[in-house]
């Protein structure tokens, strides 16, 4: 059974698709009412919309960018235009721009950066002292990845924003759990999504995962959306400044190849 999150109000970014689709669906099937989030209003933004709008929750969907400072502030002024009542944020658009480390160019680095780390960070501020202000209790989840904690030579740039937000979310949890503001993170494992579709058909790639998965699972993004309606219900208020993570157990075990 999934914990309930009736009465809240969820704005998760980069929502139309994949990880960030399963945990806007799932908040709005818990009873929040749900703000999408996505750079356009492009079929996948709309058939999200649709499918929240049947939970009979309050749906809402802003787009933009968020890459740069002035994005941040506007998509934290449309969400509160959109829905003034936004008391729970997740923040999950991410890019992935990796090229080999060798290679890799100041621009390219700069912009993961932008909307891997920044945009979390930024976003965050500006809703904690909103709520602040208003004397709301809050809550973010904040999406990492299981590259925060296991590196792959060809994901450098990646690989550093999602340990980045391992460390933010302790230091942000800490910095607002005396304003009732409560911080955690969860850092999925590999899902199975169109964007990693074409890797994952492959029969070959799928029991290699398979075999470094101690569960043997690549399931759908839906249990990312159960574990975060977990950590943003009542059911986890004395959890603060935690990473879940929601990996099949892939990041603690030191399974060699055959």
């Amino acid at each position: 059974m999934m914990s309930s999150l009736a009465g809240r109000n969820v704005l998760v970014t980069g929502s139309t698709q994949g990880v960030g689709q399963a945990i806007v669906i799932a908040a709005a099937k818990a009873g929040a009412n749900v703000v999408i989030h996505g750079l356009h209003e492009d079929d996948s933004a709309k058939e999200t919309r649709r499918t929240c709008l049947e939970t009979g929750v309050n749906t809402q969907l802003v787009t933009g960018d968020l890459t740069d400072s002035q994005g941040v502030q506007d998509i934290f002024d449309a969400a509160l235009q959109a829905n003034p009542e936004i008391d729970t944020l997740v923040n999950n658009a991410g890019t992935y721009l990796d090229i080999p480390f060798l290679e890799m160019d100041y621009e390219r680095f700069h912009k993961t950066m932008q909307l891997n780390v920044y945009a979390y960070f930024f976003l965050t501020q500006h809703f904690s002292r909103h709520w602040i202000t208003n004397s709301t209790v809050g809550r973010v989840l904040m999406i990492g990845s299981i590259n925060g904690r296991l590196a792959e030579d060809t994901h450098t740039a990646y690989d550093t924003s999602k340990g980045a937000i391992e460390m933010m979310v302790k230091s942000v949890a800490v910095s607002l759990a005396k304003h009732n503001i409560r911080v955690n993170g969860l850092a999925p494992g590999l899902f199975y999504t169109p964007l990693t579709a074409p890797a994952l058909d492959n029969p070959e790639f799928m029991q290699w995962m398979q075999r470094h998965t101690p569960n043997g699972d690549v399931p759908g993004p839906e249990v990312c959306g159960e574990s975060a309606v977990y950590l943003l219900s009542d059911a986890a208020k004395h959890i603060c400044g935690h990473m879940l993570m929601v990996d099949g157990g892939m990041s603690i075990w030191q399974q060699p190849d055959p």
